[in-house]
């Protein structure tokens, strides 16, 4: 009979053991190296992003925004260019509308969107133009997959584009510091930079 009770006190106590460890009288323990708690990296905006905040887009500018000759000399061809939020990835797009939202209430600047998706037609004409314009051809720009945007600022109902303009080349600076914080690619920080540009390098289906 001893032996049956020192047999079955041995069986129990390694199951007893765990149970103090892992969750009973010792309050919890994870796995190390696991942790399936959401972390706080502090930035409440990507945190919105991942609970499924939904963002509007700003009402379109009238037509007439894109022809001024101030941007007809930076963004030539941006008469034509497709401006439909709906042509573009979503998730992306709740990316840039929340890069406006903290651009607006952190730096007080109003942004507006010159271009989103572009046909591979429409990227091959930007290319023969040179590569001032851009050196990327057909299904060589993100444009092409819904996941780029141009964009540039408002300042007193009027596109202001050319990062010569001083107050415009901050905005610029504020938007990429914003961009990179929500996980988007700047193109200010290419060889060949594009200020106004941010493209998400999600995995393309």
């Amino acid at each position: 009979m001893p032996w049956v009770l020192l047999g079955s006190a041995l069986l129990v106590l390694p199951a007893a053991g765990v149970w103090w460890w892992g969750g009973g009288l010792h309050g919890g323990r994870t796995l190390d190296a696991f942790d399936d708690t959401t972390a706080d990296d502090g930035n409440h905006h990507v945190a919105h992003l991942l609970q499924g905040e939904q963002l509007v887009p700003p009402p379109p500018l009238p037509p007439e925004a894109f022809t001024t000759a101030e941007v007809e000399v930076v963004r030539p061809m941006l008469s034509s260019a497709d401006r439909r939020w709906d042509r573009m990835d979503e998730a992306f797009v709740q990316r840039v509308l929340m890069a406006f939202k903290i651009m607006k209430e952190r730096h007080g600047y109003d942004m507006a969107l010159l271009e989103g998706y572009r046909s591979p037609e429409r990227q091959n004409l930007l290319a023969a133009q040179g590569a001032h314009v851009t050196n990327a051809g057909a299904w060589q720009s993100y444009h092409q997959h819904g996941l780029a945007a141009d964009c540039a600022f408002l300042r007193e109902g009027k596109l202001v584009i050319s990062e010569k303009d001083p107050w415009a080349m901050r905005g610029y600076q504020l938007y990429g510091q914003v961009a990179e914080e929500l996980g988007l690619t700047w193109g200010g920080r290419w060889r060949m930079m594009d200020f106004g540009h941010v493209e998400w390098r999600r995995n393309r289906k």
